[in-house]
């Protein structure tokens, strides 16, 4: 099948490419980007007006299957993911059981070989289960093709299994992923600590559960030579500390995720658990903070955070309620409205945060419009307005911080590996 996109602004930073031209899909791949381009195809799409980029690469998505197929499942997770925008995204190991042996990476496979409509990469589990204490096979998880490791949602608490892990992965050049709190501290928490947290009458979570844990996964990474990604960073502290560590010379990398860089804690004070999720929501100096690492590139990738729940698991007290919010199609709409339209960022930092960043730090063949490469392409309309509502959420679950909230920016036309989707919201 071919499909030519023509008259669009295409961007992709990979290429140094951001002016007016047409591409040419045959098939799985990309044959031609340049002007004017004058050939049949089966389907021509009017881009004027429009802006064209690589297919988005989420390195943060909870999939929730196997286990907790009520939440996500990786069709309806990556056709979520399509209508966002996002063709390639890696899967978290919380599943039932964890992505954390060879034999479980192959029940993943399978699933995603079955159902998926996007690109889906597997990371897998650090410690046994993610309960911290026995270090997984790294060598036999690489060879099945895990891009990854991570206890996601949890920090490896036991200093000697977290540095066995960097000494292994630096071994295996096997990237590890880090959620950095430290529970001693972050105990029971269930919002940012502060005088929010107090007005409410909540346990707080404090900027130093996160930070010290940032600071001390680095030191152990810098000592072994590991390549080092921090999830979700949410407060200035954290931002600070990777950014001197950058430069240090320190194989770190870190992402964001659009929930902590467009809100700040007072979203909280009515109590709706649309809100709770761990990072939490920090306070505006936190907030504005993350704007400045996006914008000076201590910060290197957008991520959803995708954590799909039940209802029954959110519309109850806030203390009892779970940590998370989905995101995979607000993430760009987000990022447009609270970085473009506020100059945080202009389209090309904007899309390499999205695209080429994440596909280098995970080392994967994506995020690029060039010749040759997969027909992983997104048409976005930048100045029309959408309304976040539950019934237009594609997501199994509806737990969006967004909900209610007027975004700029709508995808049109999602191409994936060549397929073509068309949305009309």
């Amino acid at each position: 099948m071919k499909i030519l996109i023509k008259n669009g602004r295409v961007i992709d930073p990979a290429n140094n490419l951001d002016g007016q031209y047409d591409i040419l899909v045959e098939g799985l791949r990309i044959a031609k980007v340049a002007k004017n381009i004058r050939v049949a195809a089966d389907e021509a799409i009017d881009a004027a007006g429009k802006i064209v980029l690589p297919g988005l690469v989420d390195m943060h998505v909870h999939l929730r299957e196997p286990g907790r197929e009520d939440k996500e499942t990786i069709k309806s997770g990556t056709l979520a993911a399509l209508k966002g925008g996002v063709t390639t995204v890696l899967a978290m190991p919380n599943t039932t059981p964890a992505i954390d042996c060879a034999e479980n990476v192959k029940l993943v496979k399978g699933i995603i070989q079955k159902t998926a409509l996007a690109n889906v990469f597997i990371s897998g589990a650090i410690t046994k289960g993610r309960l911290g204490g026995e270090l997984v096979d790294i060598r036999q998880l690489k060879k099945a093709a895990v891009v990854a490791i991570t206890d996601d949602g949890v920090s490896v608490e036991d200093k000697e299994v977290f540095a066995q892990a960097l000494q292994e992965a630096k071994k295996e050049d096997v990237l590890v992923i880090c959620h950095c709190e430290d529970k001693a501290l972050s105990g029971k928490g269930a919002v940012n600590r502060g005088l929010v947290a107090t007005r409410m009458g909540l346990r707080g979570i404090s900027n130093e559960s996160e930070y010290k844990r940032v600071e001390s996964d680095i030191r152990l990474a810098e000592k072994t030579g590991a390549r080092l990604h921090i999830a979700h960073v949410s407060c200035g502290e954290s931002v600070e500390i990777i950014s001197r560590a950058k430069k240090r010379g320190a194989e770190v990398t870190a992402e964001v995720s659009p929930h902590h860089f467009s809100l700040s804690e007072e979203a909280v004070l009515g109590y709706d658990t649309n809100f709770k999720m761990n990072p939490p929501l920090r306070s505006k100096a936190d907030q504005a903070a993350l704007r400045q690492g996006l914008r000076d590139g201590t910060i290197d990738a957008i991520a959803s955070d995708h954590a799909p729940h039940t209802e029954n698991e959110k519309d109850i007290e806030f203390d009892r309620a779970e940590f998370g919010v989905i995101g995979l199609e607000t993430e760009l709409s987000a990022a447009i409205t609270e970085l473009l339209e506020k100059q945080i960022l202009g389209w090309p930092e904007l899309v390499e945060k999205f695209t080429i960043n994440p596909a280098k730090i995970l080392g994967i063949n994506k995020g690029t419009l060039g010749q040759g490469k997969d027909a992983d392409i997104v048409v976005v309309d930048p100045q029309r307005e959408w309304l976040v509502e539950k019934q237009t959420l594609l997501s199994k679950s509806k737990n969006c911080a967004f909900l209610g909230k007027n975004l700029r920016g709508v995808v049109k036309y999602t191409i994936c590996g060549g397929e073509l989707y068309i949305w009309n919201s």
